[in-house]
């Protein structure tokens, strides 16, 4: 809330009571970024993070460095944010990867498949199917290990190459990584082409080739500005898993149409205003997105930013 005491909150019954906010910032936002940001830069932006009142917060990535040398440092981030209290789920790209995150005590990984032939060829040099193969002994190393695994699904609205996607195509991927043991879907629309209809009828078919709503997330870029009224529509579905970005950071390094993601202030402006708790301080979470901005050397895209820190100035 700002010290206005805004927005009034006013609840919608057919809404959640609370919505857990995965914040994928330190991730996916600084993986896109040109700039090196030193790890203890890193280091201090996921504690900020947590103090801001963030619960789960995706830290980084052990992929090759020389995919993503913004996020070379994983080895040298964890430690230093180990112990504060709050999931620091990790992306692992393969078997290699699961073995450097375990041997530092993550206890929660992703792994990252495409609903579309081009992404999977694009991102992973793979296909669809051989993606999957690849992923389904490390899904199951990680359980075994006692690790609670996430399943990204990427182009689940569109595609940049192929264009739309067929709805039941990206439910059957989506119900195999499932069915691989994946506790959680988080259901991307890569490159921000998605309408809420869309929403609907993607959700919708994810039950119909049982996969529980429960088990879903949603992961909105806000390219053509219809984030939040994706993730609306989401959570009249019974969604309770938003993913964001503190201050709007990120895109995607495989698909340069895709722009920021959906910032985490403005969807917490809006949960706060339909009265649904996050346990998130706008405050200081706000404050957290300009001090990043600062070292980034450009202004937050987030509006709620933009308008908080304009008033506070």
């Amino acid at each position: 809330m700002t010290a206005d005491g805004l927005p009034m909150p006013v609840r919608d019954p057919a809404l959640p009571d609370r919505v857990r906010i995965h914040e994928v910032g330190p991730r996916d936002g600084l993986q896109n970024e040109k700039a090196i940001v030193p790890v203890e830069v890193k280091a201090d932006f996921v504690r900020r993070l947590a103090d801001a009142g963030l619960r789960t917060i995706e830290a980084t990535s052990f992929v090759r460095p020389e995919w993503v040398p913004q996020l070379a440092d994983a080895e040298e981030l964890l430690p230093l944010v180990d112990g504060i209290g709050v999931r620091l789920p990790v992306l692992v790209p393969n078997e290699r990867g699961l073995d450097r995150a375990l041997a530092l005590g993550a206890r929660e990984v992703a792994v990252f498949a495409s609903a579309t032939e081009s992404f999977a060829k694009a991102n992973l040099n793979r296909t669809v199917d051989a993606s999957l193969a690849m992923f389904e002994p490390v899904v199951r190393r990680a359980k075994d290990e006692g690790a609670r695994v996430r399943g990204y699904l990427s182009m689940c609205f569109g595609d940049p190459w192929e264009g739309p996607v067929p709805i039941e195509r990206v439910a059957d991927v989506g119900r195999r990584l499932y069915e691989m043991g994946c506790d959680e879907l988080s259901l991307g629309d890569t490159i921000g082409v998605a309408t809420p209809g869309h929403v609907t009828a993607l959700l919708t078919a994810f039950t119909a080739a049982g996969v529980p709503t429960d088990h879903l997330a949603v992961h909105f870029h806000d390219t053509y500005g219809q984030a939040l009224a994706n993730t609306l529509t989401a959570l009249r579905h019974g969604v309770t898993t938003v993913d964001a970005s503190a201050g709007g950071l990120g895109g995607c390094p495989y698909a340069k149409s895709a722009t920021g993601n959906l910032a985490t202030e403005d969807l917490v402006w809006m949960l706060h205003g339909l009265g649904i708790e996050t346990g998130v301080d706008l405050g200081r979470l706000t404050a957290t997105s300009v001090w990043m901005a600062a070292h980034l050397g450009r202004p937050s895209p987030s509006r709620t930013v933009r308008a908080i820190s304009h008033q506070e100035s």
